[in-house]
This record gives structure tokens, sequence and C-alpha cells, in this order.
């Protein structure tokens, strides 16, 4: 453990600006003689306390409850003092500032320092100690964080799920299968004499069977998990006034774009995240694409900018003008965007064709009239016919989202998850699939058979973290909220 572990630490954990309640956390051990100098008096532990928070004359900050759990339990592990005063800004940095004075001062009793080395938490530094401390793993740490960050009442709900441990089990059963089929073939090295069968009356491939099924189910919640947290990137493409920043607000149920009539209304991307049964999807309403004369410099750099959000989309809607096909002008413009998307789209990512403006009474025009040819490498474009101005068609359109994304439905029970998770379990299905291999050339691969097992435990470690780089700590407790 690094030494700032071992320092106490404090903060305001509540989030900034006004409230009517807010609270400042201490962590570290042997936090008595501090509690006596806030509270002027001992805590009984696990119940609280009201009465004056006291400034360094015995004077009261603020009158408010004062919780003291005594190591271990606790959230971090450690001795925690929580003081929850009102939520006013300038009471709690007063109350910041005297945990900190009050720690430094000698105490009578003792010629010492009341607590050390007391310092400000950095982001995540309470759930990164409650990890190290093993009162949560490491899937259950970023759990908090995706509960705190949930856009949707699904995610929010599912990453409870894995901070109560759903997920983590999950994990800990393939640990444990794997952990019993890497001493089954550890042991064989040991007497080479009798591996073979001994391998076979362990029935050794049945197991292996049965862990690579089990990874698939494990995976295939996994995504679904990670769906809910990460969710999808959809952006709304096409010419000027084909109706986009129409679908954008008939998606989100509100007026988020402007829209009127005048060609390149709007210059910059407009983003909002919607939910559709509970997955997030971020739309992105971008500026109309088009080249020639009558462009000014703010409206290139908007389509500039609509062309970066469109490669790094997960799915593109290219919007048509169903009152448009066929005249000259406009069919020569969809073949340009056609061509141009030919070479900067990804052929993994799927495209759309939106016709829009089916109110106006306008046939389904084939994609020959407009001069639309499916995209070399690319799946051919689906087609929907909708109005973005009377809500005709988009229930299909949300349905095809959500089957895009890979959503299959069924969210509760599921439990959030991270790319991360995903690329982790990846990495064991082709551990386990090597190990396969060599598993079937028997006695000649042994030794390969054992470390590709255990190159497929070290990944599966990696979400829980069973043991980790200390740079991947980092990273992951970064991101979290300072006083959480």
């Amino acid at each position: 453990m690094l030494s700032r572990h071992q320092d106490p630490i404090v903060a305001i954990a509540t989030a900034p600006g006004r409230g009517a309640v807010g609270i400042v956390r201490v962590s570290g051990r042997g936090l008595d003689r501090l509690v006596q100098a806030l509270c002027g008096k001992a805590l009984a532990p696990r119940v609280a306390s009201y009465g004056p928070l006291r400034d360094a004359d015995g004077g009261a900050i603020d009158h408010g409850l004062a919780l003291h759990f005594p190591a271990p339990h606790s959230y971090t592990g450690e001795d925690v003092l929580e003081l929850q005063a009102h939520g006013g800004p300038v009471v709690l940095q007063l109350l910041l500032a005297r945990c900190l004075a009050a720690a430094a001062e000698i105490d009578p009793a003792t010629g010492q320092p009341r607590l050390p080395g007391l310092r400000l938490a950095q982001p995540g530094e309470f759930t990164e100690r409650a990890f190290l401390n093993d009162k949560i793993d490491l899937a259950q740490a970023e759990a908090i964080a995706d509960l705190i960050d949930a856009s949707t009442e699904a995610a929010a709900r599912s990453a409870s799920r894995s901070l109560a441990g759903e997920f983590s089990r999950e994990v800990g059963e393939l640990r444990e299968a794997l952990i019993h089929l890497r001493m089954l073939v550890e042991a064989t090295l040991d007497f080479p004499e009798e591996e073979i069968d001994f391998l076979q009356k362990a029935d050794a491939q049945g197991q292996l069977d049965r862990l690579q099924l089990r990874l698939g189910q494990v995976m295939q919640r996994t995504r679904q998990g990670a769906l809910l947290r990460e969710g999808i990137k959809v952006v709304i493409a096409g010419q000027p006034n084909a109706g986009k920043s129409s679908l954008l607000n008939a998606l989100a149920g509100a007026e988020l774009a402007i829209v009127t009539p005048i060609a390149g209304t709007t210059r910059d991307v407009v983003q909002q995240t919607i939910q559709i049964e509970g997955v997030p999807l971020h739309v992105i309403d971008t500026a109309g694409l088009r080249e020639g004369e009558g462009i000014d410099e703010v409206e290139r750099i908007g389509i500039a900018r609509a062309w970066g959000q469109i490669e790094g989309a997960d799915a593109v809607l290219l919007l048509h003008d169903l009152t448009r096909i066929g005249q000259p002008e406009y069919d020569a413009a969809e073949r340009e965007i056609a061509a141009t998307l030919e070479s900067r789209l990804p052929a993994r990512v799927p495209v759309i064709d939106v016709w829009n403006k089916a109110d106006a009474g306008q046939a389904l025009a084939p994609l020959a009239t407009a001069g639309l040819e499916p995209l070399a490498g690319h799946a051919p474009h689906e087609q929907l016919r909708l109005s973005a101005k009377t809500g005709a068609g988009l229930d299909l359109l949300r349905k095809r989202l959500l089957e895009l994304a890979g959503w299959q439905g069924g969210g509760e029970g599921l439990y959030i998850a991270r790319e991360r998770h995903v690329q982790a379990l990846r990495q064991v299905g082709e551990h386990l699939e090597l190990s396969a291999l060599h598993l079937a050339q028997q006695a000649q691969s042994l030794d390969l058979l054992a470390e590709e097992l255990r190159l497929a435990q070290n990944a599966l470690n990696q979400i829980t973290g069973a043991f980790s780089s200390d740079d991947l700590l980092g990273v992951i407790f970064s991101s979290f909220c300072i006083g959480k």
C-alpha cells in the first residue's frame, strides 16, 4: 500500500452549492481526539448525536449531527467521522478548515497532534480505501460511480445490483471453475506418466466446455450492462432542411433545436441524451451537409464538425426529404453525400436511410431515383419512412435503434458493466479458445494449456481487482467526485 494511503483524509462529501444538509467526512486511524475537539465529547459508535460543531474557541460553527464509525465497520474500513450540518458552502468550508486545524493542534493529554497528517482527500479516495481495505471489490467500486452518474432508471437499478455484488459473484464463479481446471492441469504436469488418463478421468474437456458456455452467458449480460451505462451515439445527417432538427426534437420530446425553413439554420452540433427502454441514446443533430457557393465560414466549420461526428458515430440516420426527391440539384447533392460517406464512414457503422416528411403524401422513392447506391464494403442501407412533424414512424425508428445497439430487452436483473469489463471477458474467451486447442493436442501441449489458463485467470482478475496495477486504480478512482 502506498504511503499516501496511510494519511488521514477529509473532504466535503456533498455536491457544491446550497442545500438543506451538507456533509464533511473524515477517514483515518484513531479519530477519538479529533472527535473530542470538534464535538466536545466522545460519540457512541454508529449513533447520530445532535449538538454544536465547535470552532477553536469552543463556540458553535453550526449545530448538526455527528456520527462516528469505528474501524472496520465503516465505508472505508478505517475510523470515519461524518459531520452533517446545514448545507451552505460557507458553513461547510468553515467545518472543513476546522477539521484540518484541529488535527494539527497539540492535544493537552498527549502532547501530540490530535490527528497528524490530515489532508484533503483526492477524487475517489474514500472509495479507493474501501477497495484497498477489502470492503468492496473493484467492480463494486466502479458501480458506485456508475450509480451516481446513471442517466436512466434502468442504469441506476443495474448499478445498484453491481454494487450489491451480483456481477462480482458471476465473475467469482467463473474464477472458481477456472482455478479448479488449472489445478487439474498443474497436477498432471507433476505426474507426466499419468497425465492423459488423469485429465480424462477428471473430465477436463467437459469442464472447459462448461466454462466456455458459462463465460458466453456472462459476456452477453455484461454487454447489455455496458450498453445501459454507455448507450450509443446516433448522428442525424443529411442535406439542409431535410428535417434533422425536427427529428431530434421529435425523438427528445422537446424543442431543443431551432427549426426554420432557412437552409443552414443549424450551424453547430446539438446533442441530447434520450432513453428508450432505459437505454441511453446520445442523439446528435448536425449542420446540413452541402458544398458550393453561398456557404459562410461559420456554416463551413459546422459542416466540418458534422463530418467529424459522423465518423465517430455508432449509427447514422441519413435523412432524406421526400418532397425534393427527383429534383436534379437535390439528387446530385445526395450522390455527393453518398460518395463522401463511402470514403469516410467506417464499414462497421450502420446507416439507416430515413425518408422524412411522409405527412406531405409523397410516395417512398426507390434508392435509384436519388442515385443512392449501397456503400462499398458496407451493409445495404435500411430504409424507414416517417414524419418528424406528426410522429408517424417514430416508434419503428426507436425500435430499430435499440436493435442496432444490440439491446435484447429485459433490463430487469441486469447489472451495470463497463467497456473494460467486456474487453477483459473477451480476453478470457480468447485464452480459453487456445486452451481448448492445446487440450486437444493432449500431452504435447499441456504446458501451453496451463499457461493459457493462467492468462485467462489474470484477465478475469482485472475485473474485480484481485490484483491490478496502481496505474489502473489511478485511472478508475480519479473519475470520482471529491468526498467519495
